[in-house]
């Protein structure tokens, strides 16, 4: 599958069973299974997988066009998606040797779905430390994590599972495991109840098992060296194209719905409602441009450490999660009662704005906005990305 050429058919199959399967999914808090089944036998997983390697060969801006056209008709699968591919794209960055070779086909086919292991009781969702001990004997690896949020866990082939390196001397030395489903004991040590983004089924669970030393993705300890150039924008921008999503397809069925409604509902003439839809639309665009440019700083910076980049990724999350939550919002007041409060409405608002009321929690925007002061200290010339 091209990223240019087959990647639209298969995403026209995924959403088909997306949009099929949304309202009982989010109903019941359970997994789309049909999407990640459609994701499998299209090979969209593969999107971010070098051709050579019998993936997409997609870049950034192919990750972020899927993942918005996925949340037009399900946030919680667009996130799955994108989260899915952040950790793919760690693995085709960062892992070497035997490791890739193994991998690299497998998950090229799309024969692999990824979750993430990045949260702990202890820490919450912050990357660069880690409380999980590991045991190194005899060039294998015992792993006893213990995670309060691992969405899609109960679905996942395989994971990326933060821990500490086995001979750290502070929670800084942080390695990044693969351990593929065969290798673990598997216990879900909760229920998944949330108000929003009810299908990613995101379920607290303990993984413990044991792997070959080789599993290690990139520098054992230095999992530092793969958020800053992989994880940490990977996770922004995939995050961002959702809310950004959600968000325009409920603006898209908002308009329809003012045309084909008639003026017993709406008068298109309006001022009061030009001005909110435009207000509205504005937020979106503001949204997809810095969406935009921060996808082409990504791509050609030399140096992803530099302040001015990291300001700009995690500004990125902050205001797309602000914006598109605040555009939600404007859209629930727009049309009402009927059609933006209740559950029945076919324009599903209510959905969208449970959804997107989790964008500014998903790595909270207030950590965000402390680093970003620290990093706006150092960089007194105020060069902009």
């Amino acid at each position: 599958m091209s990223a240019a050429g087959g990647a639209g058919s298969a995403l026209e199959e995924v959403l088909t069973a997306a949009a099929a399967h949304a309202d009982a999914a989010d109903e019941t808090a359970r997994f789309p299974t049909a999407a990640l089944d459609a994701m499998r036998a299209t090979g969209l997983l593969g999107l971010m997988v070098p051709a050579a390697h019998g993936g997409g060969g997609g870049g950034l801006g192919d990750l972020v066009d899927v993942t918005v056209r996925l949340a037009r008709v399900d946030m919680s699968v667009a996130l799955i998606f994108a989260m899915h591919c952040q950790q793919v794209v760690a693995v085709v960055r960062h892992a070497d040797g035997a490791l890739a070779r193994r991998l690299l086909p497998a998950l090229g086919k799309g024969d692999v779905y990824l979750a993430s292991v990045t949260t702990e009781r202890g820490k919450g969702g912050h990357l660069l430390t880690s409380e999980s001990a590991v045991r190194q004997d005899a060039g294998t690896l015992t792993i006893d994590r213990d995670a309060p949020i691992v969405t899609g866990g109960l679905h996942a082939d395989a994971f990326l599972i933060t821990t500490l390196a086995p001979d750290a001397t502070s929670p800084s030395q942080v390695s990044l495991v693969y351990a593929h489903r065969d290798q673990l004991t598997l216990e879900v040590r909760g229920d998944w109840q949330p108000l929003g983004m009810r299908a990613t089924q995101s379920v607290p669970m303990r993984l413990t098992g044991r792997v070959p030393a080789d599993q290690v993705i990139g520098v054992p300890g230095k999992f530092r060296e793969i958020v800053a150039p992989t994880f940490g924008p990977l996770a922004h921008i995939g995050w961002s194209a959702a809310w950004l999503g959600t968000a325009a397809g409920a603006l898209s069925r908002i308009l329809h719905h003012v045309r084909e409604a008639g003026r017993g509902q709406f008068d298109p003439s309006s001022e009061l409602l030009l001005t909110r839809l435009a207000r509205t639309r504005g937020r979106l665009d503001l949204v997809n441009a810095l969406l935009r440019h921060t996808v082409a700083v990504v791509e050609s910076a030399p140096d992803m450490a530099d302040p001015s980049v990291q300001l700009l990724v995690n500004s990125l999350k902050v205001h797309a999660s602000e914006q598109c939550f605040a555009a939600a919002d404007e859209m629930v007041e727009l049309t009402g009662l009927r059609h933006g409060y209740l559950r029945s409405s076919p324009l599903f608002l209510e959905r969208v704005f449970r959804d997107l009321r989790s964008a500014s929690l998903n790595y909270a925007n207030d950590r965000l906005l402390l680093v970003n002061g620290a990093l706006a200290l150092r960089d007194r010339q105020v060069h902009l990305a």
